[in-house]
Protein backbone atom coordinates (compact mmCIF):
# COMPACT_ATOMS: atom_id res chain seq x y z
CA UNK A 1 0.00 0.00 0.00
CA UNK A 2 1.52 3.38 -1.15
CA UNK A 3 2.21 5.80 1.39
CA UNK A 4 -1.19 8.46 0.56
CA UNK A 5 -2.64 5.69 1.03
CA UNK A 6 -1.87 4.50 4.28
CA UNK A 7 -1.88 7.97 5.79
CA UNK A 8 -5.45 7.78 4.58
CA UNK A 9 -6.87 5.28 6.34
CA UNK A 10 -4.51 6.57 9.42
CA UNK A 11 -6.43 9.61 9.13
CA UNK A 12 -9.92 8.25 9.14
CA UNK A 13 -8.97 5.98 11.84
CA UNK A 14 -7.70 9.14 14.12
CA UNK A 15 -11.24 10.97 13.16
CA UNK A 16 -12.91 7.66 14.34
CA UNK A 17 -11.49 7.46 17.79
CA UNK A 18 -11.38 10.66 18.33
CA UNK A 19 -15.78 11.11 17.35
CA UNK A 20 -17.37 7.70 17.51
CA UNK A 21 -16.01 6.19 20.76
CA UNK A 22 -18.34 3.30 20.72
CA UNK A 23 -18.64 2.25 17.46
CA UNK A 24 -14.48 2.36 17.68
CA UNK A 25 -14.30 -0.04 20.52
CA UNK A 26 -16.52 -2.33 18.61
CA UNK A 27 -14.69 -2.06 15.83
CA UNK A 28 -11.55 -3.08 17.47
CA UNK A 29 -13.10 -6.44 17.77
CA UNK A 30 -12.97 -7.41 13.96
CA UNK A 31 -10.17 -9.02 12.41
CA UNK A 32 -7.14 -6.02 11.98
CA UNK A 33 -7.93 -5.92 7.75
CA UNK A 34 -11.23 -5.12 8.15
CA UNK A 35 -11.42 -2.56 10.92
CA UNK A 36 -9.49 -0.23 8.16
CA UNK A 37 -12.10 -0.43 5.82
CA UNK A 38 -14.84 0.62 8.79
CA UNK A 39 -12.34 3.23 9.41
CA UNK A 40 -12.64 4.60 5.70
CA UNK A 41 -16.50 4.50 5.67
CA UNK A 42 -16.63 6.45 9.63
CA UNK A 43 -14.41 9.24 7.96
CA UNK A 44 -16.38 9.44 4.95
CA UNK A 45 -19.35 9.93 7.10
CA UNK A 46 -18.00 12.22 9.41
CA UNK A 47 -15.91 14.20 7.65
CA UNK A 48 -19.12 15.21 5.61
CA UNK A 49 -21.09 15.82 8.93
CA UNK A 50 -18.44 18.07 10.06
CA UNK A 51 -18.55 19.81 6.71
CA UNK A 52 -22.46 20.73 7.61
CA UNK A 53 -22.01 21.10 11.18
CA UNK A 54 -18.72 22.52 12.23
CA UNK A 55 -19.13 25.77 9.69
CA UNK A 56 -22.19 27.03 11.11
CA UNK A 57 -20.56 30.42 11.35
CA UNK A 58 -20.29 30.53 7.25
CA UNK A 59 -22.92 31.78 5.13
CA UNK A 60 -25.50 29.10 4.35
CA UNK A 61 -24.49 29.27 0.52
CA UNK A 62 -20.80 29.14 1.34
CA UNK A 63 -21.58 25.86 3.26
CA UNK A 64 -23.15 24.23 0.88
CA UNK A 65 -20.17 25.26 -1.82
CA UNK A 66 -17.74 23.71 1.06
CA UNK A 67 -20.04 20.46 0.80
CA UNK A 68 -20.47 20.32 -2.90
CA UNK A 69 -16.70 20.78 -3.82
CA UNK A 70 -15.82 17.93 -1.67
CA UNK A 71 -18.81 15.81 -3.07
CA UNK A 72 -17.41 16.65 -6.68
CA UNK A 73 -14.19 15.81 -5.71
CA UNK A 74 -15.22 12.41 -3.88
CA UNK A 75 -17.39 11.57 -7.23
CA UNK A 76 -14.39 12.64 -9.78
CA UNK A 77 -12.55 9.91 -7.51
CA UNK A 78 -15.07 7.17 -8.18
CA UNK A 79 -15.03 7.94 -11.83
CA UNK A 80 -10.81 7.43 -11.80
CA UNK A 81 -9.79 11.14 -11.84
CA UNK A 82 -7.12 11.75 -9.31
CA UNK A 83 -8.04 13.06 -5.90
CA UNK A 84 -5.86 15.42 -3.55
CA UNK A 85 -7.30 14.73 0.08
CA UNK A 86 -6.38 13.75 3.08
CA UNK A 87 -9.09 10.93 3.40
CA UNK A 88 -10.40 9.91 0.42
CA UNK A 89 -8.46 7.93 -1.32
CA UNK A 90 -9.10 5.19 1.57
CA UNK A 91 -12.93 5.50 1.27
CA UNK A 92 -12.22 5.21 -2.64
CA UNK A 93 -10.00 2.02 -2.20
CA UNK A 94 -12.39 0.54 0.61
CA UNK A 95 -15.35 1.14 -2.41
CA UNK A 96 -13.11 -0.57 -4.72
CA UNK A 97 -12.29 -3.59 -2.73
CA UNK A 98 -15.62 -4.17 -2.08
CA UNK A 99 -17.33 -3.11 -5.07
CA UNK A 100 -19.88 -1.09 -2.38
CA UNK A 101 -22.85 0.02 -4.18
CA UNK A 102 -22.12 3.72 -5.27
CA UNK A 103 -26.11 4.58 -5.03
CA UNK A 104 -25.33 4.95 -0.91
CA UNK A 105 -22.82 6.99 -1.30
CA UNK A 106 -24.58 9.46 -3.46
CA UNK A 107 -27.59 9.31 -1.14
CA UNK A 108 -25.46 9.85 1.93
CA UNK A 109 -24.82 12.91 0.91
CA UNK A 110 -28.02 13.99 -0.11
CA UNK A 111 -28.93 13.59 3.42
CA UNK A 112 -26.03 16.20 4.25
CA UNK A 113 -26.70 18.79 2.02
CA UNK A 114 -30.67 18.68 3.48
CA UNK A 115 -29.57 19.48 6.72
CA UNK A 116 -28.15 23.07 5.55
CA UNK A 117 -31.73 23.82 4.71
CA UNK A 118 -33.97 21.03 6.52
CA UNK A 119 -34.33 21.91 10.32
CA UNK A 120 -37.62 19.87 11.24
CA UNK A 121 -39.87 17.26 9.86
CA UNK A 122 -43.57 17.58 9.48
CA UNK A 123 -43.60 13.10 10.49
CA UNK A 124 -41.88 9.89 10.69
CA UNK A 125 -42.30 9.01 7.22
CA UNK A 126 -40.61 12.62 6.37
CA UNK A 127 -37.55 11.37 9.04
CA UNK A 128 -37.53 8.00 7.42
CA UNK A 129 -36.67 9.39 3.82
CA UNK A 130 -34.30 11.36 5.62
CA UNK A 131 -32.57 8.57 7.76
CA UNK A 132 -32.42 6.27 4.83
CA UNK A 133 -29.58 8.54 3.22
CA UNK A 134 -28.04 9.56 6.78
CA UNK A 135 -28.25 6.28 8.07
CA UNK A 136 -29.48 2.91 6.50
CA UNK A 137 -27.13 3.12 3.67
CA UNK A 138 -24.09 3.00 6.30
CA UNK A 139 -25.78 -0.94 7.23
CA UNK A 140 -25.94 -1.45 3.24
CA UNK A 141 -21.90 0.26 2.89
CA UNK A 142 -21.22 -2.04 6.00
CA UNK A 143 -22.59 -4.97 4.95
CA UNK A 144 -19.94 -6.46 2.37
CA UNK A 145 -16.86 -5.99 4.70
CA UNK A 146 -18.96 -7.64 7.32
CA UNK A 147 -19.83 -10.27 5.65
CA UNK A 148 -22.84 -12.35 5.67
CA UNK A 149 -23.94 -16.07 5.33
CA UNK A 150 -26.83 -14.40 3.28
CA UNK A 151 -26.21 -11.16 2.35
CA UNK A 152 -30.26 -10.60 0.59
CA UNK A 153 -31.92 -11.71 3.85
CA UNK A 154 -29.27 -9.58 5.99
CA UNK A 155 -29.54 -6.35 3.98
CA UNK A 156 -32.89 -5.40 5.39
CA UNK A 157 -31.25 -5.98 9.19
CA UNK A 158 -28.76 -3.55 8.31
CA UNK A 159 -30.40 -1.11 6.86
CA UNK A 160 -32.88 -0.85 10.16
CA UNK A 161 -29.31 -1.13 12.44
CA UNK A 162 -28.86 1.84 11.05
CA UNK A 163 -31.92 3.55 11.94
CA UNK A 164 -31.85 1.94 15.28
CA UNK A 165 -28.54 4.00 15.70
CA UNK A 166 -29.15 7.35 14.39
CA UNK A 167 -32.59 7.50 16.42
CA UNK A 168 -30.70 6.72 19.34
CA UNK A 169 -28.17 9.76 18.57
CA UNK A 170 -31.22 11.72 17.88
CA UNK A 171 -33.10 10.97 21.07
CA UNK A 172 -29.55 11.63 23.13
CA UNK A 173 -28.95 14.85 21.06
CA UNK A 174 -31.70 16.60 21.44
CA UNK A 175 -30.48 19.75 23.01
CA UNK A 176 -26.87 19.50 20.78
CA UNK A 177 -29.12 19.48 17.52
CA UNK A 178 -31.59 22.25 19.08
CA UNK A 179 -28.42 24.28 19.69
CA UNK A 180 -27.83 23.70 15.74
CA UNK A 181 -31.07 25.41 14.92
CA UNK A 182 -32.74 21.30 14.19
CA UNK A 183 -35.46 19.09 15.44
CA UNK A 184 -34.86 15.79 14.25
CA UNK A 185 -38.00 14.82 16.95
CA UNK A 186 -41.34 14.77 14.05
CA UNK A 187 -43.34 17.41 14.62
CA UNK A 188 -46.24 15.16 14.60
CA UNK A 189 -44.93 13.42 17.63
CA UNK A 190 -44.16 16.90 19.42
CA UNK A 191 -48.51 17.67 18.78
CA UNK A 192 -49.03 14.12 19.83
CA UNK A 193 -47.80 15.02 23.52
CA UNK A 194 -48.66 18.77 23.45
CA UNK A 195 -44.81 19.57 23.40
CA UNK A 196 -43.65 22.71 21.80
CA UNK A 197 -40.60 23.74 20.14
CA UNK A 198 -40.17 26.50 22.79
CA UNK A 199 -40.85 24.22 25.42
CA UNK A 200 -38.09 22.33 24.15
CA UNK A 201 -35.86 24.88 24.30
CA UNK A 202 -36.59 26.04 27.67
CA UNK A 203 -36.55 22.65 29.12
CA UNK A 204 -32.74 22.33 27.29
CA UNK A 205 -31.76 26.31 28.70
CA UNK A 206 -33.09 24.63 32.26
CA UNK A 207 -31.31 21.45 32.23
CA UNK A 208 -34.62 19.87 33.08
CA UNK A 209 -37.09 18.25 31.03
CA UNK A 210 -41.07 18.92 31.30
CA UNK A 211 -43.54 15.59 32.11
CA UNK A 212 -44.64 16.29 28.51
CA UNK A 213 -41.24 16.28 26.76
CA UNK A 214 -40.09 12.87 29.08
CA UNK A 215 -43.32 11.31 27.51
CA UNK A 216 -41.85 12.53 24.09
CA UNK A 217 -38.82 11.06 24.63
CA UNK A 218 -40.04 7.76 26.29
CA UNK A 219 -42.51 7.33 22.86
CA UNK A 220 -39.31 8.07 20.93
CA UNK A 221 -37.29 5.13 23.07
CA UNK A 222 -39.93 2.99 22.13
CA UNK A 223 -39.68 3.76 18.56
CA UNK A 224 -36.10 3.10 18.25
CA UNK A 225 -36.35 -0.26 20.35
CA UNK A 226 -38.55 -0.94 17.64
CA UNK A 227 -35.92 -0.39 14.57
CA UNK A 228 -33.60 -2.76 17.40
CA UNK A 229 -36.11 -5.83 17.43
CA UNK A 230 -36.17 -5.53 13.35
CA UNK A 231 -32.38 -5.48 13.22
CA UNK A 232 -31.63 -8.07 15.57
CA UNK A 233 -31.78 -11.30 13.75
CA UNK A 234 -28.97 -10.02 11.00
CA UNK A 235 -26.67 -9.74 13.74
CA UNK A 236 -26.48 -14.02 13.34
CA UNK A 237 -26.26 -13.52 9.74
CA UNK A 238 -23.17 -12.29 10.13
CA UNK A 239 -19.75 -13.76 9.18
CA UNK A 240 -18.15 -15.17 12.51
CA UNK A 241 -15.45 -12.86 13.06
CA UNK A 242 -17.85 -9.82 12.53
CA UNK A 243 -20.73 -10.88 14.95
CA UNK A 244 -18.82 -9.73 18.31
CA UNK A 245 -18.20 -6.57 16.87
CA UNK A 246 -21.99 -5.74 15.84
CA UNK A 247 -23.00 -7.73 19.25
CA UNK A 248 -20.95 -4.98 20.84
CA UNK A 249 -22.43 -1.95 18.88
CA UNK A 250 -25.41 -3.06 19.03
CA UNK A 251 -25.55 -3.61 23.10
CA UNK A 252 -23.70 -0.17 23.66
CA UNK A 253 -26.28 1.91 21.22
CA UNK A 254 -28.86 0.31 22.96
CA UNK A 255 -27.50 0.64 26.40
CA UNK A 256 -27.85 4.40 25.36
CA UNK A 257 -31.75 4.07 25.38
CA UNK A 258 -31.33 2.34 28.72
CA UNK A 259 -29.26 5.21 30.09
CA UNK A 260 -32.26 7.04 29.13
CA UNK A 261 -34.68 5.45 30.65
CA UNK A 262 -32.79 5.44 34.10
CA UNK A 263 -32.31 9.22 33.89
CA UNK A 264 -36.67 9.18 33.84
CA UNK A 265 -36.25 9.93 29.85
CA UNK A 266 -35.29 13.68 30.56
CA UNK A 267 -32.72 13.63 28.08
CA UNK A 268 -32.21 17.81 29.40
CA UNK A 269 -31.04 16.81 32.84
CA UNK A 270 -27.15 15.33 31.03
CA UNK A 271 -26.10 13.74 28.33
CA UNK A 272 -26.95 9.75 28.25
CA UNK A 273 -23.73 7.79 28.51
CA UNK A 274 -22.89 4.29 28.67
CA UNK A 275 -20.18 4.38 31.38
CA UNK A 276 -17.02 3.47 30.48
CA UNK A 277 -17.27 -0.20 33.18
CA UNK A 278 -20.14 -1.25 31.50
CA UNK A 279 -18.87 -0.36 27.98
CA UNK A 280 -15.30 -3.05 28.38
CA UNK A 281 -17.86 -5.21 30.12
CA UNK A 282 -19.94 -5.78 26.94
CA UNK A 283 -17.10 -6.14 24.64
CA UNK A 284 -15.44 -9.07 27.04
CA UNK A 285 -19.10 -10.31 27.27
CA UNK A 286 -19.60 -10.62 23.47
CA UNK A 287 -15.93 -11.93 22.58
CA UNK A 288 -16.99 -14.96 24.80
CA UNK A 289 -20.72 -15.25 23.28
CA UNK A 290 -20.99 -18.39 20.95
CA UNK A 291 -21.32 -17.29 17.30
CA UNK A 292 -24.97 -17.60 16.12
CA UNK A 293 -26.75 -16.48 19.54
CA UNK A 294 -29.56 -14.10 19.72
CA UNK A 295 -29.08 -10.62 20.85
CA UNK A 296 -31.18 -8.78 23.65
CA UNK A 297 -33.36 -6.43 22.46
CA UNK A 298 -32.96 -3.49 24.30
CA UNK A 299 -35.46 -2.42 26.73
CA UNK A 300 -39.09 -3.53 27.23
CA UNK A 301 -41.39 -4.96 24.32
CA UNK A 302 -42.46 -2.00 21.72
CA UNK A 303 -45.71 -1.01 20.04
CA UNK A 304 -44.85 1.89 17.70
CA UNK A 305 -44.07 0.33 14.39
CA UNK A 306 -41.16 1.34 12.50
CA UNK A 307 -42.75 1.56 8.92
Amino acid sequence: MDTDLTAAYDRCRELHKRHGRTYYLATRLLPAWKRRHVHALYGFTRYADEIVDRTEDLPQGERAALLDDWASRFMSGLHGAPVDDPLLPAVLHTIAVFDLDRDDFASFLKSMAMDLTVTAYPTYDHLLDYMEGSAAVIGTMMLPILGSSDPVAAREPARQLGFAFQLTNFIRDVAEDLDRGRTYLPDEDLAKFGVTREELAEASSRGRGTQRTRELIEYEVTRAQAHYAAAAPGITMLAPASQACMRTAYALYGGILDEVAAQGYDVFARRALVPQRRRMAVAARALLTSTGTPVTIPGPTVQPETR
